[in-house]
């Protein structure tokens, strides 16, 4: 069964989106980079990995269902910062951004009636709620923490531990 012309335009859109939120990660490790913070900069560049690992699987989900992406533009990220609690709370509105996005693709399907397609979604669904508590973590820290040298280079040690794990495939 083909898979449903709209189902797969909101997945297209989605891996344009998933691209994006790479580049903006990027940089947000940028800022933090430029900081001397590399342990924040970690934190988002694994961010940035993970994003282009989603619009991967999401890449991958529409070949093997007999459809063939295109590729567009992909945004240039805008947003500048003048303190270290900035990124923290622009990643978090970037991810309840995201969050919506992902909800309007089961919206899609579910209307379409494409079982396949919600079930992929589960996984991004639950995925966003982690990332969103992840987001929300660090700002607390960071308020709590990060107005002292000390606790900042705490954070900053805490965030260098953070180790890439490459996806392989959706956990279906």
């Amino acid at each position: 069964m083909a898979i449903n012309e709209k189902v797969a335009e909101v997945l297209e859109d989605q891996i344009n989106k998933e691209l994006y939120s790479s580049y903006l990660y990027l940089t947000f490790a940028d800022y933090y980079e430029d900081r001397g913070l590399k342990g924040f900069a970690n934190w988002y560049e694994i961010q940035a990995k993970e994003e282009m690992d989603h619009a991967m699987a999401l890449r991958r989900y529409l070949l093997d269902n007999d459809y063939k992406p295109t590729m567009k533009a992909i945004a240039q990220p805008d947003k500048t910062f003048d303190n270290d609690l900035a990124p923290l709370e622009a990643g978090l509105e970037h991810e309840e951004y995201v969050t919506s996005l992902i909800h309007h693709c089961y919206e899609v399907a579910h209307e379409a009636h494409d079982i396949r397609a919600m079930q992929m979604l589960d996984w991004f669904v639950k995925e966003q709620g982690e990332e969103e508590t992840n987001a929300r973590d660090m700002i607390t820290n960071m308020k709590l923490f990060g107005g002292d040298p000390k606790g900042l280079y705490d954070l900053d040690r805490e965030y260098q531990t953070r180790v890439y794990t490459q996806m392989t495939a959706l956990p279906l």
